[in-house]
């Protein structure tokens, strides 16, 4: 049987991906400080923002993966802070880069030997990973990075049968966009996608799901945003 092991399962984008990849088969292990509550889901409880969590959960991550005939690793966890060049502080910087940046490259350094042919690695991006706004100087920097670590990921893993792919989703109705962004201006981003409303979870949720079963994209980045309208 397939294997999942997402970051950050217990609400928004990781649930959704959870659940999808549960219905299609997979055994599913998510790692986070709370729980995701889909049935027949592992939860290995970890704080990705302490540089020392992979010791905890070492054997349990093992343990969970034996026998899988091919292994999908999502990294959906994030931190998104409110934060500007000229005020962000080097503390701030490194909890948000252990969450979004450390903790993908300590995963796979971990769980690549594991890895047969038909595995993936699927980095959950942004749209703000190719673009920027104002007041989110870590979290920009942090998916600018992630795109490039996806890609250093191909390169390096050329030959071994596992791909790789950045999906960047666009204005998605998650606790972390609401927590974000005003409930006033909600309605005015809505309206940011071709399709004039927010992505939901499971959207994202299924493209993930195409990513993990589809080598061919090995290297790409897909953005995953209705048709984002630029103003």
């Amino acid at each position: 049987m397939p294997c999942l092991v997402i970051t950050g399962a217990s609400s928004g984008i990781g649930l959704a991906t959870a659940r999808a990849f549960i219905e299609s088969g997979y055994e599913v292990i998510n790692l986070s400080r709370s729980a995701c509550n889909v049935d027949g889901v592992t939860n290995i409880a970890c704080d990705l923002t302490d540089p020392n969590f992979l010791p905890d959960i070492e054997a349990s991550l093992h343990a969970g993966i034996a026998g899988a005939e091919t292994l999908c690793l999502v990294h959906n966890a994030a931190r998104l802070a409110h934060d500007c060049v000229a005020e962000v502080s080097p503390e701030e910087l490194r909890s948000v880069y252990e969450i979004n940046l450390i903790a993908p490259a300590v995963l796979n350094r971990m769980l690549l030997p594991s890895m047969s042919p038909g595995s993936s690695i699927l980095y959950v991006g942004s749209t703000l990973g190719e673009k920027a706004v104002p007041g989110s100087f870590s979290y920009v920097t942090s998916k600018h990075a992630s795109i490039g670590m996806m890609r250093a990921t191909c390169q390096d893993l050329a030959g071994s049968g596992v791909h790789t792919a950045c999906i960047n989703p666009g204005f998605t109705d998650t606790e972390m966009l609401r927590d974000h962004i005003p409930a006033d201006v909600m309605p005015e981003i809505a309206q940011m996608s071709a399709y004039g409303r927010l992505i939901e979870p499971s959207e994202i949720a299924r493209t993930l799901l195409f990513a993990a079963q589809t080598p061919v994209i090995n290297g790409s980045v897909m953005n995953a945003n209705l048709g984002q309208i630029e103003r």
